[in-house]
C-alpha cells in the first residue's frame, strides 16, 4: 500500500550540476545545484533552479550566460564544497583547486576538471515560488576525450556522474547498464 508523504522535492535520481558564472566583477564561480536537467531538444536546453539568494543568480541575470558542468565521482569533495561555500565570502576556485576556463562562447567559466560542459546563453527566466529557473540554449557541449567511448560520445560509465538523493541528501554513483532505451520495452508489443 502506497503512503502518503505529502507535498516534498523528491525526484530519483536528481543530477549534480556544476553552475559556472562570472559575477558584476567578472570573478569566477561555481555553484553545486541537484535542480536541473534537460528541457527541450530542439533548441537544445538545459534548465536550472537556483535561489535569489545565491551568488551565482545574479551573475547569470547580468551575464545572460552560465555553463553546466557534469559532477564525477572523482570530485566530488569538490563539488559538495562549492555547493557549502557562497562565492560573496571566497574564491570556491582558489579553494576548491579547481581551475576555471573561460568559455570561448558565452560569458560564464567552468572547471576544467568536470568531465563535461555545457556552454549555455540564456533564453527564459521564469520565477517560481523560492527558486528562478533559468532556460539556457546549449550552444556547445565540450567532453573530455578520456570519457568518449569509441563512437564518440560521451560514456555514462566512463564519466561516473554523480547523483544526488533527494531524501536523504547523499551523493550515489550509476549503476551497470540494464538495457537499451526505447527498445527493451519493444517486448511488450
Amino acid at each position: 500500500m502506497m503512503k502518503s508523504l505529502g507535498a516534498r522535492t523528491l525526484l530519483f535520481p536528481t543530477p549534480v550540476l556544476m553552475v559556472g558564472t562570472y559575477d558584476r566583477d567578472g570573478k569566477p564561480n561555481l555553484m553545486n545545484a541537484a535542480w536541473g536537467g534537460i528541457c527541450c531538444s530542439q533548441p537544445p536546453c538545459v534548465a536550472v533552479s537556483l535561489r535569489k539568494a545565491t551568488w551565482s543568480w545574479a551573475g547569470i541575470v547580468e551575464r545572460k550566460a552560465f555553463t553546466v558542468g557534469i559532477a564525477c565521482e572523482a570530485r566530488m569533495v569538490e563539488a559538495d564544497y562549492v555547493g557549502i561555500a557562497s562565492g560573496r565570502d571566497v574564491d570556491k576556485f582558489a579553494v576548491s583547486g579547481l581551475t576555471p576556463v573561460r568559455s570561448e562562447l558565452v560569458d560564464a567559466p567552468y572547471a576544467a576538471e568536470f568531465p563535461v560542459v555545457l556552454e549555455c546563453r540564456l533564453l527564459h527566466t521564469v520565477e517560481i515560488g523560492l527558486h528562478t529557473q533559468f532556460i539556457g540554449e546549449i550552444v556547445d557541449v565540450k567532453a573530455d576525450s578520456d570519457v568518449l567511448g569509441e563512437d564518440g560520445h560521451p560514456d555514462i560509465m566512463k564519466i561516473q556522474p554523480l547523483i544526488y538523493d533527494t531524501s536523504h541528501k547523499g551523493y550515489h554513483g550509476i549503476g551497470p547498464l540494464l538495457g537499451k532505451a526505447f527498445s527493451v520495452g519493444k517486448a511488450k508489443g
